[in-house]
């Protein structure tokens, strides 16, 4: 096995996420033969190397483990997280004990529901949680009816309250009632809560939010609550989609 970044294998063995990795490692939390090592991009070879990550060693989990790649279509009400001390229902709570350990990509807010995916393959995890080319959609209804001028300035980007401006978004009117307005809307980045702060910043706040799409999956055929192992070439398509778009952006 050629020489990979501690990140990588930490992530391959299912400890935790890329980023999560990383923090273990400036931490001081992972030794390599016996030596602590807290320099990010360091590399190491698990066939040769003895890699710890909090005292215990990971190699046998890279030899016996197998990439699993489920989504979940989350319920409202449920946390996006591996655990929690208020004892809350979390999204590993539905997939089943034969698959074993897995983490969320990213989060869906605790009263969002919608497609979310689960996985141990860090670098997966990684490629969709960092990327700024695989767009997430979302169903989104509003309170009242916002004018299109208001719209037009979420589409073009704002500052948000927190400080964060987002980047330009794509939404589309769908349909609306006297008091409702519902829109699909599809983003390329992920920060907190965006969506709700997005249109609380113009003055109709966010009633039901729903994550319908994550790049070229949909939650077609899977109700809410269920879990489903993607194909390899559904996984594949990330990366070979990945890579064709930043391509094209490098010209």
């Amino acid at each position: 096995m050629a020489l990979e970044r501690l990140q990588k294998l930490i992530a391959q063995a299912g400890v935790a996420s890329r980023r999560k990795a990383e923090e273990l490692i400036r931490s001081g939390a992972v030794t390599v033969n016996g030596k602590t090592v807290t320099q990010l991009g360091t590399k190491a070879d698990p066939e040769i190397d003895h890699i710890k990550v909090n005292g215990k060693l990971i190699n046998p989990k890279l030899k016996k483990r197998k990439n699993v790649y489920l989504l979940l279509n989350k319920p409202k009400g449920v946390l996006s997280s591996t655990a929690d001390p208020q004892g809350r229902r979390l999204v590993v709570d539905f997939v089943p004990l034969k698959y074993g350990k897995v983490f969320p990509v990213g989060r869906l807010d605790y009263n969002t529901e919608g497609l979310i995916i689960l996985t141990n393959d860090g670098e997966l995890a990684n490629l969709i949680a960092s990327s700024r080319v695989i767009p997430k959609t979302y169903r989104v209804k509003v309170k009242g009816i916002p004018p299109e001028k208001a719209i037009e300035s979420l589409r073009r980007g704002i500052r948000l309250e927190d400080g964060y401006k987002t980047a330009p978004a794509e939404i589309n009117l769908i349909k609306t009632t006297e008091k409702n307005a519902w829109y699909e809307v599809i983003l390329y980045e992920g920060h907190n809560h965006q969506i709700r702060k997005m249109f609380d910043a113009i003055g109709h706040s966010v009633v039901k939010l729903r994550r319908t799409r994550i790049g070229h999956l949909t939650d077609k055929g899977l109700s809410v609550g269920k879990v489903r192992e993607l194909s390899p070439e559904e996984v594949q398509r990330f990366f070979a989609f990945s890579a064709e778009k930043s391509k094209k952006m490098k010209y």
